[in-house]
This record gives structure tokens, C-alpha cells and sequence, in this order.
């Protein structure tokens, strides 16, 4: 079957509408099982509110109004986040007011390194495992992913937006957090080839698959964090992770097989479409056809995403990267928090005060006040999104604070350092996280 991509323009008073039409349009009822519990992929690449950088409110509760209204019952259906040492996925969901719609659904809220038991990829994929093309040497151990996702059906929320290891991130790059242990870092030399692995485990451990990817704000620049947002007003989505990827790097301004070394190499393996000349584009096929020419995540780069590509790809690999496998690799930890939470945001808010001037940044700053009940079937979105923030603060000193804290928890949580291994068996149930 041709590989199909779903595809609408949106505006805040629409977009509940236009959610639960794109995933119909994706014939996503098809793929996913209502009998089956399936997960919500959100995806933080900041703790901090930051547009285009995660997973907006409007997709989470567009999604799950849309799952609602097809039949899908609210107790088969839960949020899941995965951490890393420098995000904090429970300030993030906050920050980002997912957990707002998390909870006014009644939704299950799990982290998945937190009261999770974690098997080895072998008991789940067998010999898939042996196929893999870059994961067996970057663990020649092994690694585990989370037990509770396979057999489940699972929908990827990405955002539309570039990215300073792969050019752009979407529905492949999303799995990423979620399926691998605390040392993922060790695959950034060969970051292409483990999204190309990782979606070969995916199409192993899960029986429905569904891409809702949110391009109201996206990001151009050294993402997923320090991006300059532009507002674009469009949907997509796709039982095809690779086929959205390739329509979102192509309306990015990129060639999606020659520029984005994944989508070919999943194009190639037969894992998905990657030519856009072969996918077929339903609803909205003129907004496919635009090109944001977007500079990329290359061209203006910061000095930690310089540092990083001189490390994992550079003239720096020799002499750092093996601190990186030992029990020194809290320092790159330390490095990210201090240069991105305590420098990069406070003297960037200027970025995030103009988009709450938008309309999409008025619905966001005054979400809370404009919260449509969860019942309300009949809500197409937002007409009105409330007034502009009467004061935009800056609070530098409340950001560098926090930031120290952030410092402080990632040399905690940090693997190298931890007191105790992370237990990866069940411990006795306990309240919902968030």
C-alpha cells in the first residue's frame, strides 16, 4: 500500500476540529486496535516553555479528544514520558501544561523510569536483534527497553522542527528517549543508524503505530532547543514514520533522502517511504507543497552544539569522547544545564515574549483560564484566546536558581554516579506520577 500522509492548515479556533479530522484522514482507526491499551509518546526536549520545542497542550488534547470521540476508552489510554540526566520530564510537563490535560481527562501519567520494569531487547525483537546495524556494537551487552510498551499500540507527538544531530526530528526521532537505557548518549556518533534500528524494534514490540506531529510553531536553528520559532499553522500526520518525516524535512526546505541520512537509510531498509514523490498527501495537498527554506541546525550553530558535533563527529572525538563512557560523563551533563538553563534561555526570553504575543502563545500563556470541559464533544477549538500577557518578566534570577537545581538532580540521576543501580524490576504500586 502507498504510503499516506495527512496533511491541514489550522488556526486555535479550529484545531480540536482539525486534529480529530487529520487522524481520521491518516485512517489511523485502521492500524490502531481499540481493545488495546495504547501510549501517548509525549515528547519535552525542554523543561522550559520554549515554542516548537515540545509537545504543544492543543496536540495532547486534540489527540485525546479525537481517541475519545473514535471509541477509544480513556482507561486504555495513557501519557508516557521518558527522562534524560539534563531534562526534567516532570518540570517539563509541567512548564509545557501537559499535565493539565493529562489530568482533566483522567488519564493514567507514567514515566517510564520510574516503577517500570525494563526487559532486554532480545526477549522482545529475538533474532531481529541480530540485524541491527549499529546497536549491537554500540552494547555489546545489550540494553533494555521498557516492558509495558510492547504489545502496545503507541502515537508519536513530535513537533516540526531541526535538529543539531540529524538534521530534523519527528516521529522517528521521538522513540528515542523512550526505548533506550540512561546511555543513549553512546549512540550520538551513529544517531541516523539507531533511529533506523529503533524503528525496526517499533514495528516488532508495537501493533498499531500513529505520528500526530504539530507544526503551529516550528523550529528553525541548533535545535531541538535554541531555535528561532516560526508560526506555520499546520497538522500532520501518518501511520508511516518514516513518509512524515519526509513531508515535514521537505516542507523544512530539505531534500528528505539526500539531506537527512535516517529517512534514506529507513527508505532503503524498507521501514517506510522516504521519497515524497511516492507518498500520497491527503487533505491539504497545497500546504504540502510549500518550502519554509529554513537555514537548518548547521548554519548558525551555538557554542554548545559546536562542541558537541567537534566531540561525537570532530577533532575532539579522541581526546573526550571515551569520558563519555565512564564515570567522568556528569561533566557533559553539567556542561548542558549550565550553558542552555543558566545562559541560552534567560538571555533568549525575548524569543518566547514575542511568540506569546501570537495567537497560539496568547492560547498557551492563558491555557488554564480557558480550559474546555473534557465532555464537550462539540468543541472545535478556541475562538477566543484570551488577552495578552499584561506583563512579560524576564525573571533571570528565578531561571538561574533554577537552573542550579537542575544542575544538582542531573548529578544525582546521573548513571555513572548513582549510589545503586536503578532497579529495573516492579517495586509495589504507587500514586500516579506527575
Amino acid at each position: 500500500m502507498k504510503s499516506k500522509v495527512a496533511i491541514l492548515r489550522t488556526t486555535p479556533a479550529t484545531v480540536l476540529a482539525d486534529y480529530h479530522r487529520l487522524m481520521n484522514l491518516a485512517e489511523y482507526t485502521q492500524v490502531l486496535s481499540r481493545v488495546l491499551e495504547t501510549a501517548l509518546k509525549i515528547n519535552i526536549s525542554w523543561h522550559y516553555f520554549f515554542p516548537a520545542s515540545s509537545t504543544t497542550p492543543w496536540q495532547l488534547e486534540g489527540v485525546i479528544r479525537a481517541l475519545k470521540q473514535d471509541g477509544y476508552r480513556p482507561e486504555k489510554i495513557h501519557a508516557c514520558h521518558n527522562r534524560t540526566v539534563v531534562i526534567d520530564a516532570h518540570l517539563g510537563e509541567r512548564e509545557n501544561k501537559q499535565i493539565d490535560v493529562i489530568q482533566a481527562h483522567g488519564l493514567r501519567n507514567i514515566h517510564l523510569y520510574e516503577d517500570e520494569e525494563w526487559v532486554d531487547v532480545r526477549e522482545a525483537v529475538g533474532d531481529l536483534a541480530d540485524n541491527f546495524i549499529c546497536l549491537n556494537r554500540v552494547y555489546p551487552n545489550g540494553f533494555m527497553i521498557p516492558k509495558r510498551l510492547i504489545g502496545e499500540n503507541i502515537i508519536h507527538l513530535p513537533t516540526v522542527k531541526t535538529h543539531i544531530f540529524t538534521t530534523m526530528t519527528g516521529a522517528m526521532k521521538n522513540a528515542f528517549g523512550g526505548l533506550l537505557n540512561e546511555k543513549r548518549h553512546w549512540t550520538h556518533p551513529v544517531i541516523h543508524e539507531t533511529l533506523v534500528d529503533l524503528l525496526a524494534v517499533q514495528k516488532k514490540i508495537h501493533p498499531g503505530i500513529l505520528a500526530v506531529m504539530d507544526g503551529t510553531f516550528a523550529g528553525d536553528g541548533p535545535g531541538p532547543r535554541c531555535m528561532i520559532p516560526h508560526i506555520k499553522n499546520v497538522l500532520l500526520a501518518s501511520t508511516d514514520q518514516v513518509a512524515i518525516d519526509a513531508v515535514a524535512a521537505r516542507l523544512m526546505g530539505f531534500d528528505p533522502l539526500k539531506d537527512v541520512k535516517f529517512i534514506r537509510i529507513a527508505h532503503e531498509r524498507g521501514l517506510g517511504c522516504g521519497d515524497t514523490r511516492d507518498i500520497e498527501i491527503v487533505g491539504d495537498p497545497d500546504a504540502a507543497k510549500e518550502s519554509w527554506a529554513f537555514v537548518g541546525p548547521f548554519k548558525k550553530m551555538t557554542f554548545a552544539s559546536r562542541m558537541q558535533h567537534r566531540i561525537y563527529w570532530g577533532p575532539l572525538r579522541r581526546p573526550l569522547e571515551w569520558s563519555l563512557r565512564s564515570v567522568l560523563a556528569p561533566w557533559a551533563y553539567v556542561a548542558s544545564v549550565l550553558y542552555h538553563d543558566t545562559f541560552w534561555y534567560p538571555t533568549h526570553r525575548d524569543i518566547v515574549n514575542k511568540i506569546l504575543h501570537s495567537d497560539w502563545g496568547r492560547l498557551f500563556h492563558n491555557w488554564s483560564k480557558l480550559a474546555i470541559p473534557p465532555d464537550d464533544t462539540k468543541a472545535t477549538g478556541w475562538q477566543d484566546v484570551g488577552n495578552e500577557p499584561l506583563q512579560l518578566r524576564k525573571d533571570s534570577l528565578k531561571l538561574f536558581m533554577k537552573s542550579f537545581r537542575i544542575v544538582a538532580s542531573c548529578l544525582k540521576e546521573a548513571p555513572e554516579l548513582a549510589a545503586r543501580k536503578r532497579r529495573l524490576t516492579p517495586r509495589s504500586p504507587g500514586p500516579t506520577q506527575g
